[in-house]
Parts: C-alpha cells; structure tokens; sequence
C-alpha cells in the first residue's frame, strides 16, 4: 500500500497530524446479519464475543486469525485456527491481503477495501517520550498513543519482539500518568519457578514455607497505588493463570499461608514477545486471562521497521565524549543490517565496536571485525579458533557461549520457540532457558 503522511497541523494536546490516505475497511455477512468495521491498528477477529471482529460462524475459532494495519497495508495471521485462514482462495499463515482481497474464515467470506479518504492520526511533537526515543513516524504515532493510555486506569498488554524496549514502554507510561508517584513494580514471570512466581506476586505470611522467617507483601501489594509490570506474562504456568485472573477481577490478593483477601489499588501492564492468541488455541494460555489482560494492546514496533531511528538510538547509546564519532559509513552499515535482537542488539554493538576501535572510537573497520567472527565475536557455525597467547578461561568462555548459542538455537527452530518444550528436551530448567534466550538475544 502506498500511503502518503504529511504533517499538517498541530492538534489537541500539542499532537502534530499524520495523514493515513487510506484506511481498511472489513465488511462480511454471517448468521446474524451484514456488518462493517474499520481496521486500525492490530485487530482480533474469532466468534469470541471478546474479539474486535465477531464472526457468528460455527466453523470460525473463538481466536481466528488477527488483522493489522501497517505502512505496508492490511496483514493478516492464522492464529491456529481449526479450519484456516484464506487469502484469495489460499491458505495461508500470514499474508498481505490487497484491496478488495477476500478472507475466508469457516464458511464466512470477509471483503477488505481500503478507503480514499484521509484519516488523521496523532503524532508526538517530540523525539523523547519518558525513557523512549525515537524520530520516526512509527515510534512517534506509538508516543502519542502510550500519553493517551497513559491518562486511563485500563490494563495494558504490550506486545513486541525481544529486544524492543517493552519494559521501558511500560515505565513510560507509569511516568505519564497520574500514578508517578507511587511506586512500580516489575515481575519477571519467565525467570522465576511456579512456586517463588506465587510468593512474588502474592507475598507470604511468616511460616507460609520452609524458610519463611517473617510476613512478606508480595508485588502486586508492594505497588498499591502505582503499577505492576508484568514481565513475560506469556511464560506464566496455566496453573497461576487463574490466580492472577482472579487479582485483575477483583484487585484482591491473598497472600500465600492467609485466608484473608487484602484490597489494592494497581495497575497492571504486562508484556511478551510471545503470540498470546494463538497459545489460547492452543490450551497453554487461558482465554478470560488474555481478554483480561489486553484491555488496551500496544505494539512496539522492532527496529528494523523503524531505522529512521538508528542515528538518534545510536548518539543516545554513546556515552558523554563521544558524540560525533560514529562515521557515515557505520551508519550506512547499520541501516542494512536486520537487527534481529532490535534495540538490544544495536545497544551491544555500539558497545563493542567502542571497546574495539582504536583509540575509542567508533568505525566501521572494528564493527565488521566483531561481527565476521574475530578473535572476541565467533561467526555462527563456525567454532572458535584457539589462540595459544590468550588465557585459558578467555578461550572457554569464547566455547561456551558459542555452544550455549548454536544449541539453544537449534532447539528454538525444533521446539518452535515453545520453552516448556526445550526445557524437557534438553534436561534444563525452564527459568534456565529463558535466560539463555536473554543472554544472547533470541
């Protein structure tokens, strides 16, 4: 889709305006009668009266397929769904449907058409929004939409691929909003086993378990008044599901060892990188939770959508001193690379092309060195030479992060990213796993 955004106008609350020339619209016909609905952002689309597109059709799973609208056009996603999903009469798992393009869904036919008349969406006036930088149109429409969220008490579920600052998204909204002076409060749900997730959460009275020397609030009480951040929430056991569910209902908690239900007053925003929907279909994920959570649903865009961004991440990520050092060149460089570990990964990079350019600086010649596979970088597939002059811990080190990363990689592709699964495969704990995938940015 070819879309044309011209700044026009200031709007209310200080917004600039970017002019979307065409907007999607769906429009289908099912057991209940003929409907319209006009696509922005991401969209679910199932016969779940939570959705955002209901389809009455028995054949349609209660999470079908979503519907998202990019700079690119209208893409939509299986989410493994009983029946499929079509595009034009083929099957697909994610694909660009055109104007006029049929979905087809169960027995129902879903028609897109994008629209010629303009649609006004907001832009941040500036290049900062809390701990968020960013120039593009991208993470300026996601600045004026985190202030907007921000001045509402719903629940938020941000979405993203790892590396792409959703922490800081959420913290971005704790410091807009009328919250900031309480405190906020991050739960690592994939780091920590069920039971310590349970105590984290939820506090402990004294004697609650072996070891249990006092009475402990847990997180979500610690926040009263502020925001609980929801770290990973997508690598939450089924079986704590209901017990956060039932804290989101009610904003009660009952500590672990207590009868007794204590009153709080929080926020919750929780985040994954992982497809939340398509883990409903799949049982591994409860569906009231994920309606509960996704109140307000917010993508972070990676890094490689938005590399208007790169010059200005990269002058942040310098520390005071070395401004003005990085060459065109070096930036020509970054533009072309994917950036799969997204801001993450262009943090470390700045960070060693530092540590290996002469006198500091940072050029090209050193990037590409630690990239190819020099003497501290080894290339994928490939082991690391030995080098008799360096220090032994030096050299296994080198080994065993390239094992780390070839194995857990591997196990990723086998297991499809699914951590309960590589963690029964390869004998590791889960929690383990999970900060594997970290450490080197998978």
């Amino acid at each position: 889709m070819n879309d044309e955004r011209t700044l026009v106008n200031v709007g209310d609350f200080g917004f600039a305006r970017s002019m979307l020339m065409h907007e999607p619209q769906i429009r289908w016909v099912d057991s209940v009668g003929s409907h319209s609905y006009l696509v922005q952002g991401r969209r679910m689309i199932g016969s779940a009266d939570d959705c955002d597109i209901i389809v009455r059709d028995g054949e349609v799973s209660r999470l079908h397929a979503s519907l998202e609208v990019t700079n690119d056009g209208a893409w939509v996603r299986d989410l493994g769904s009983r029946n499929g999903t079509f595009v034009n009469g083929v099957r697909v798992r994610e694909a660009q449907v055109p104007d006029g393009g049929c979905i087809h869904l169960g027995a129902t036919d879903l028609w897109l058409f994008y629209n010629q008349n303009a649609a006004e969406l907001d832009l941040w006036p500036f290049e900062r929004f809390g701990p968020l930088w960013g120039r593009s149109t991208a993470m300026r429409e996601l600045f004026a939409q985190l202030y907007r969220v921000a001045q509402l008490p719903s629940t938020v579920l941000v979405l993203g691929e790892t590396g792409t600052g959703k922490e800081l998204v959420a913290k971005a909204i704790h410091e807009a909003s009328p919250r900031v002076e309480k405190p906020f409060v991050v739960v690592d749900c994939g780091a920590l086993a069920e039971s310590l997730l349970e105590v984290e959460l939820f506090g402990n009275a004294k004697g609650a378990y072996t070891g249990a020397m006092g009475a402990r609030a847990g997180a979500i009480e610690s926040a009263d008044g502020g925001t609980v951040f929801l770290d990973e929430v997508g690598e939450m056991p089924l079986s704590m599901q209901p017990k956060l569910l039932r804290a989101l209902e009610s904003r009660m908690v009952r500590r672990v060892g207590e009868t007794q239900y204590r009153s709080v007053n929080v926020r919750f925003i929780a985040a994954t990188h992982r497809d939340l929907a398509s883990m409903v279909n799949l049982g591994t994920f409860r569906e009231d939770l994920y309606f509960r959570l996704s109140v307000v649903p917010i993508t972070v865009p990676p890094l490689r959508d938005r590399l208007d961004d790169i010059p200005l991440l990269v002058e942040k990520l310098l520390p005071p001193g070395a401004q003005g050092v990085v060459t065109p060149d070096l930036l020509r460089e970054m533009r072309q690379r994917p950036w799969a570990g997204n801001v993450r990964e262009l943090r470390n990079f700045v960070e060693r092309a530092l540590a290996l350019g002469a006198r500091g600086a940072l050029h090209l010649a050193g990037a590409r060195r630690d990239e190819k596979g020099g003497s501290l970088a080894p290339a994928e597939g490939a082991l690391p030479g030995v080098n008799a002059d360096e220090p032994f811990k030096l050299i296994r080190d080198r080994w065993l992060d390239h094992l780390e990363r070839d194995y857990l990689r591997s196990m990723m592709e086998r297991y499809k990213r699914d951590t309960s699964a590589i963690a029964h495969a390869s004998g590791l704990d889960r929690s383990y796993v999970y900060r594997l995938m970290r450490k080197h940015e998978l």
